[in-house]
This record gives C-alpha cells, structure tokens and sequence, in this order.
C-alpha cells in the first residue's frame, strides 16, 4: 500500500501487478470517512476462475485504519478487470455508484454478447448513477464527478478535495494516455476530456489508474495537474487536437486486446456480478466469436 496526503485528502493506493491497476482509498483524515475508487476483483484466466486478495487488502487497510467506508466508486466499465465493488458493498456496508452513461455502455455490450433479454441496461446494478456535476459528501470533503468520456462511453473523474481520480483518461506523464479504440471509444473525444482535467488547478493532484513500472521503473499513480500539462507525452505542452488524435490513432493500431477483455466487460456491464447461473448453479461465460480483428501481439 502506497500513502499519500495531498489537497486535504489522504489517500491509499494499491497496486495490482497483474493487470498495472491502482485501487485508492481517499478519506477525510478529520472525519475518517473514506471511499474505495475502482477496486479489483481478482481473475485468473487460465482456470476462470475468482478470489478476492486485492479487495481484501483493501478491506484490511480501512480496518487498521479504522475508517468508514460510505462510498464504493468505478470510474467506468473497467476492460482489463473485475470490478469488486458488489463484494465490498457485502463486506463493509457502503453503496455502489458509478457515472449515469454507463447504461449507454450497457446497450452496446448488450448487443455484442447477446445476454438473456431480461439483461437491464437502465444502471440498476449500482445503487447509485452519478450525472456531470454531481457533488457527494466524503466526511468533510466533496467529492464531484466530471464526465470524462473518450476511452469508453461512460467514463468520469472524481474530484475529491485537492485530488482528481482520472483511471484510463490520463495515464503517468512518461506514458501519456489510454487507448480510445474500445467500443464506444474516440480519440476526439478523449482529447476534450483531459483538456477538462488539465483546466484543473495546477497543483490538483492527479491518481492515474493504471501504471505498468516501464523500463524498469517503480510502478507510480500520482502526478499533479501542472506536471500533466507541462510533461505528458502525447498532450502536454499544448499539442493540438488533431496532432494527438493522429498519435493516439496510431498507436492504438498496434495495440492488442487486453487480456481479460471480453471476460471483464460482461461481469462490469453487471455491476461487478457474473453472469447468471445454470438451473444446477454453475456459472459460464459468453465470448463472441470472431466479433473483433486478431489480436496483435
């Protein structure tokens, strides 16, 4: 677990090696009031199957620490893991949210997986649908929500205190930003979103979702607005809109799938919730057969 107080908030983050993902937990250190942002539910591949070391990192920081969890927050239907939340909501009684597009994400995967028609795309998983703008008491801080779509339809940032929580919009200046190539992705769009972000106060800190240690470094999550602005590989120093659509375009050509793609997206467009159980209670996934292009790498 990383530790870092900054803008009024403290805030632990946690690496999953496995897929490059940080999971934060962001409190109010007067009031001890916390939210958990974009926890992993743990997947292995190989054997389908699930368990839960990272939620349960998490579950044991907020004891030691003896916060109280009241909001358990995904940026966006993640394509690279499991989100955790349903667990965590079972383990420590807080409520679920995430942004209000997020059924827009629904519709689309729908039509890509072809789940039983009783599938709702209205955002009923969640306890709760957040709209731009949105403002949530965390203690004594507010937490407010910025649509940040561009990576998927449904993306956000939260905006706790001094501190932005961006996951795949921006990532570490060194390695600029997400792909914009999913379903539902533009590159267009993404540039308006981190344009938003950049608008923030520069000494706002920014807590990246994913960072993958390259050449050899340390894994990082933090940077601050003014950082971004100045060093990030594919938008700072004011590149234009159509010198990083042409970049971002480009590099998304070469890149594959995430490995746990097709499983994630079919447990997140649920909340977090596998797919529906056989009359004897077993459980299966649906991959759809040659609905994208070969993997590249």
């Amino acid at each position: 677990m990383r530790y870092i107080s900054h803008g009024g908030a403290q805030v632990a983050a946690l690496h999953d090696e496995k897929t490059g993902s940080w999971q934060y937990v962001v409190s109010d250190p007067d009031t001890g009031v916390a939210a958990i942002i974009d926890p992993v539910w743990d997947f292995d591949e190989r054997a389908a199957a699930t368990s839960t070391r990272n939620a349960d990192a998490l579950v044991d920081h907020v004891r030691e620490a003896g916060l109280k969890v009241e909001w358990i927050l995904d940026t966006h239907p993640h394509a690279d893991h499991f989100s955790a939340a349903p667990y965590l909501r079972e383990r420590l009684g807080a409520p679920t949210a995430i942004g209000e597009k997020v059924c827009g994400v629904q519709s689309l995967w729908k039509d890509i997986y072809r789940p039983p028609d009783s599938f709702a795309t209205d955002g009923r998983q969640w306890d709760g649908l957040f709209a731009a703008g949105d403002t949530f008491p965390i203690g004594g801080l507010e937490g407010r929500v910025m649509l940040s779509p561009g990576h998927t339809l449904a993306s956000i940032s939260y905006v706790v205190g001094g501190c932005a929580f961006v996951h795949d919009t921006l990532m570490m200046p060194y390695a600029g930003t997400s792909r914009a190539d999913f379903p539902g992705g533009d590159a267009h769009v993404l540039y308006g979103s981190i344009q938003d972000i950049l608008a923030l106060p520069e000494e706002t800190g920014v807590f990246v979702g994913h960072d993958y240690g390259p050449d050899g470094r340390e894994p990082a999550c933090f940077s601050t607005v003014a950082e971004q602005r100045r060093d990030n590989i594919h938008v700072g120093g004011g590149r234009s809109e159509s010198e990083f659509v042409t970049l971002r375009e480009a590099r998304d050509a070469t890149l594959p799938l995430p490995n746990l793609m097709l499983y994630a997206l079919q447990v997140n467009i649920r909340g977090g919730v596998l797919p529906e159980a056989e009359a004897d209670g077993r459980v299966f996934f649906r991959i759809p057969a040659n609905y994208f292009p070969v993997s590249l790498g």
